[in-house]
């Protein structure tokens, strides 16, 4: 393929935006190469300014459940902005959207709306802090709650230490608040929770990560978390950005069936358009400004044109009980493609799915945190990545992100994309 606009416009962008571009992943730093820049996207396709065509299993990672440009989103964002774009004060609209949201997930009474997850998972902390009054949370190693400061953190010297930043600009002070976990290991955060006795606010978590490859949750791993904060008078916060309406209808807590205090949603509650929301029972809810002392503001949130794309495409999902099943089908079948071609070219990998997430990680041992997830081959992913895109296949160029499964993919289209591995694999 030719990427000699895509390589035009980059050199452009890096003129005027740092490293070109507005969100580091898309720099290809993790695989080389010029990143990609895209014209318009259908369906389970995306065009790039030089007219190469490519399957996307990234959809815009993870909102576009339903393809993109989906024709019930694309018109209700358009019949919206006929009567304006912003106003920065309440719309009917944005009680639609948290009556469906409340009704599709379980566990919650209450839901506020931002514009981004990152938004999201830092209000829910800081809510979290607020109700419980405490100061610490624990995190996961892996685990990606958006650029806050809070979540800028690293493993310290040992189990019960301090975390401390991987980020200039974030303070040790903020980051003394700030516990490492390891993810799926349930003994390390009984650990954190006995040296920090009654300090603990929150424990927030992926309940399926999607940031080091999809990693699900191993048995009892959820559970023991929940009855340890409900011990320990912890709240227990999902960050459900990327799960939320993507594995079931009512998310992880519905596909799992473990209920969290605080949800942080994302991605496909916008609808493809900038959205964040976080919600949770009434009690906790009321805690928030104007009912409540903890403040939480945003001059868009709720913009006419987010609810709009968002409640088009909670009703699609909610209208469609089947949705879920095809996703779930047609991501295993991918799977199986994938396990069987690999396996027959003697590719040492691992596969990890659940639901509509599935990532490919090679190494032969399995993959069940950050640590385990970083023994992979990275030299072999880039030839991955870059083998597949010369196919007409783009996934996420990174080692340490899940691939999202769209409904617009045809089995076709899946068998295309299982020859496209069969091919570039045999290369490796």
């Amino acid at each position: 393929m030719i990427y000699q606009r895509s390589s035009q416009l980059f050199a452009e962008a890096e003129k005027v935006i740092p490293g070109g571009v507005n969100s580091p992943v898309r720099a290809f730093k993790a695989v080389g190469g010029t990143p990609i820049f895209v014209k318009s996207a259908k369906g389970a396709y995306m065009l790039d300014e030089d007219g190469n065509r490519l399957i996307d299993y990234i959809n815009s990672w993870g909102p576009m459940i339903l393809g993109h440009a989906y024709e019930p989103v694309v018109q209700a964002v358009i019949e919206k902005a006929k009567l304006g774009t912003s106003f920065g004060m309440p719309t009917e609209l944005e009680t639609q959207i948290a009556a469906l949201a409340v009704s599709m997930v379980p566990n919650i009474d209450k839901i506020r709306f931002v514009n981004s997850g990152t938004e999201a998972c830092m209000s829910a902390v800081r809510l979290a802090r607020g109700f419980t009054k405490r100061d610490k949370i624990i995190k996961f190693a892996g685990c990606y709650h958006g650029h806050s400061d809070s979540f800028l953190i690293q493993a310290g010297s040992g189990a019960v230490t301090f975390g401390t930043p991987n980020s200039p600009g974030v303070t040790a002070g903020t980051a003394k608040d700030t516990l490492l976990a390891k993810y799926n290991d349930l003994e390390n955060v009984k650990t954190l929770i006995e040296a920090n006795k009654d300090e603990i606010a929150a424990i927030i978590i992926e309940p399926v990560a999607g940031n080091m490859g999809c990693i699900p949750p191993v048995k009892g791993f959820l559970e023991g978390l929940r009855e340890l904060c409900t011990a320990n008078g912890i709240l227990l916060i999902f960050d459900e950005v990327m799960t939320g309406f993507r594995l079931a209808r009512g998310g992880a807590q519905e596909l799992l069936n473990i209920n969290a205090d605080i949800v942080c949603f994302g991605k496909v509650i916008g609808g493809g358009l900038p959205v964040g929301a976080f919600a949770a029972r009434e009690e906790i809810m009321n805690y928030l400004a104007p009912l409540g002392p903890v403040y939480q503001a945003g001059t868009l949130s709720g913009n006419p044109l987010a609810m709009a794309a968002g409640l088009a495409m909670l009703q699609a999902l909610d209208n469609d009980r089947e949705i879920f099943k095809r996703l779930e089908e047609k991501t295993a079948y991918l799977g199986a493609g994938i396990e069987r071609v690999l396996k027959a070219n003697n590719v040492v990998f691992t596969i990890n799915r659940v639901g509509s997430m599935i990532s490919v990680h090679f190494d032969a041992n399995p993959v069940t945190d950050f640590q385990t997830a970083a023994n992979g081959d990275n030299e072999t992913f880039k030839k991955f990545f870059h083998g597949l895109v010369a196919e007409g296949v783009y996934i996420a160029p990174s080692a340490y992100e899940t691939w999202f499964i769209t409904d617009a993919l045809t089995y076709e289209d899946l068998d295309f994309t299982i020859q496209a591995i069969d091919k570039v694999s045999k290369t490796f």
